[in-house]
Order: structure tokens, then C-alpha cells, then sequence
């Protein structure tokens, strides 16, 4: 299968990237980081996470975050959802798209969000029902694709029967997420493989952590079956606190580096985002990591 002429970025650092920084943006940066993502060309940019600041602190405002943002013309602005409490508040204040998530391994589900897979999947399905009934968009994540931190490697099927249980439940797309960046090519290809063959290519993302230095190279792989979504943050931010060890989410400028140089197209400003970049590290007083922001000098 040739690569796709055209690939969806979904650009995560807002949720899945500040949740994992020990300093916790005030809601000012926060407005300030998603409109400066909003120019880029970016067409999905994730907001927040309505879920409990007892255990994610970093997304206390995201209701005030939500309610504030300006919604730019042609960009979807999702936020994380774990139950029937946290779809009420994203309703309340408009959201058009949620996003639910589980994992492909059980010890992690556990360590996670404190319940098995099954259990997971159940309480869903009141919340999947209710979007689909206001007429919101619902994504599925699925974690630990290609590798837990306690069960080591995670069968390919596992994966696939996640997935499609999400497909089935009503999510227009699963994203499959290597929360702890183990995966390498052949094994991410071989993941791909068994998902779609029970969930159509068009509707998988992928999400690829660079913990070993791996991920545009396994984004290169699944990018030969079709994968046509991409999951990743800028400056690389994120983590996972229940995997020692593991670095951020792919950088989105790494990303469109390396599709720009494929001739693929995206619709995002490369030079747009690596402003972007250089501006949040300085709001984070934290160094750069991605490699295209680093060789690229902003004056």
C-alpha cells in the first residue's frame, strides 16, 4: 500500500503533553498556547481533560480553558473524557468532540484508571451512547500497544480486540498508542496488521512515544499500510507517570519535518510551530528537545 498524500495531525500537547509537566501552566499560557497552535494550520488540537485534578492537576481548569479558547474556523478542539461525569461537564460547556481511553494491557488498565479492561469499556458505553445522541464526535485511545511497563510485550491480537470493541461501541477512530515507546518497526507493522484487520485503516491513528529514539521511524512504517492520522506534541512534551523511564510523545515539528520531506502534505506551517515551540519553552523555562526546533534558530 503507497503512503497517504495527505495526513490528519492531531496535536496533543495541550492535554497529553502539559499533563506530565511538573509545572502547571496558569490558564492565561494556556489560552496563549492553544491560539498560537490554532494558527499553524493545525486541524485538531486537544484542549484539555475533564477528569478529577485530584489525580491530574495540570487539567483542573480545563472547563475555563474550553469556555475561553477562540475556536478557529475549521479546527476541532476535543477533550478527554473517563466517565458519565466528566461528558456532563465537557457538554455543559459546548465540546464537540470527546475522547475516551483504555489499554491493551491489564496490569496497566489497573495502575492506570484502577480497573480492568472489561471494566473500562463498560463505562463507556453510557458515555458513548449520550455523545452520540447530542451529536458529539467520540475517539478511542487504546494504550500500551507495543509494550507494557508490567507485562512487557503485548500480543498484537490483544491490541486488535480492544480496538475493535471501541469501533463497535461508536468511536470514529482509535488511536494506538505506544504510552511507553518499546515499539520498533517491524513490531508496530505487525500491530497495525492485526487491527486492521478488524478495524478499517482510514479509522486508526497513530500515537508513538520516542523514548528509544524510535518513533518517526515507526511512524514511517505504519505510514506504508496507510495509517493516515498522527498523534503528536510539540516540543515533544508528555510522558507517561506509570512508565519509568519514558519520554514524550513524538515532536509535531519532527513530524512535519519528516512528512514535508516526503511531499506529504498536512496543512500546518512548519516555521508557525517551531515559533511555537521556542515561545513554550520559554513559558516552561525548560530546554527544547525536539531536533527540528533545535536546529532551527529563532531570533
Amino acid at each position: 500500500m503507497a503512503v497517504p498524500q495527505y495526513v490528519k495531525i492531531v496535536e496533543v500537547g495541550p492535554r497529553d503533553g502539559l499533563q506530565h509537566e511538573s509545572q502547571i501552566l496558569s490558564l492565561e499560557n494556556k489560552l496563549a498556547f492553544i491560539e498560537r497552535l490554532s494558527q499553524t494550520g493545525l486541524s485538531v488540537i486537544e484542549a484539555g481533560a475533564f477528569v478529577s485534578p485530584r489525580w491530574v492537576p495540570q487539567m483542573a481548569d480545563s472547563q475555563a480553558v474550553f469556555k475561553a479558547i477562540v475556536k478557529h474556523s475549521g479546527v476541532s478542539y476535543p477533550v478527554l473524557v473517563p466517565n458519565m461525569k466528566g461528558f456532563e461537564l465537557a457538554q455543559s460547556v459546548g465540546v464537540q468532540e470527546i475522547a475516551v481511553f483504555t489499554a491493551a494491557s491489564e496490569s496497566f488498565s489497573q495502575k492506570n484508571i484502577n480497573c480492568s479492561i472489561s471494566e473500562s469499556l463498560k463505562r463507556f458505553k453510557p458515555v458513548i451512547k449520550a455523545a452520540q445522541s447530542s451529536g458529539i464526535r467520540v475517539r478511542g485511545y487504546v494504550s500500551c500497544v507495543l509494550g507494557c511497563p508490567y507485562e512487557g510485550d503485548i500480543r498484537p491480537e490483544a491490541v486488535a480486540a480492544v480496538a475493535e470493541k471501541l469501533y463497535q461501541m461508536g468511536c470514529y477512530e482509535i488511536s494506538l498508542g505506544d504510552t511507553i515507546g518499546t515499539g520498533t518497526p517491524l513490531k508496530a507493522q505487525q500491530m497495525v496488521h492485526a487491527v486492521a484487520e478488524r478495524v478499517p485503516v482510514e479509522h486508526l491513528a497513530a500515537h508513538f512515544h520516542d523514548t528509544y529514539g524510535q518513533a518517526l521511524a515507526n511512524l514511517f512504517a505504519v505510514l506504508q499500510l496507510g495509517i493516515s492520522t498522527i498523534d503528536s506534541s510539540v516540543a515533544g512534551l508528555g510522558g507517561c507517570p506509570y512508565a519509568k523511564g519514558a519520554s514524550g510523545n513524538v515532536a509535531t515539528e519532527d513530524v512535519i519535518y519528516m512528512l514535508n520531506g516526503m511531499g506529504i502534505e498536512t496543512g500546518v506551517d512548519l516555521n508557525q510551530l517551531i515559533y511555537v515551540t521556542h515561545w513554550l519553552a520559554q513559558t516552561l523555562e525548560k530546554d527544547i528537545t525536539s531536533k527540528t526546533s533545535s536546529a532551527v534558530l529563532i531570533n
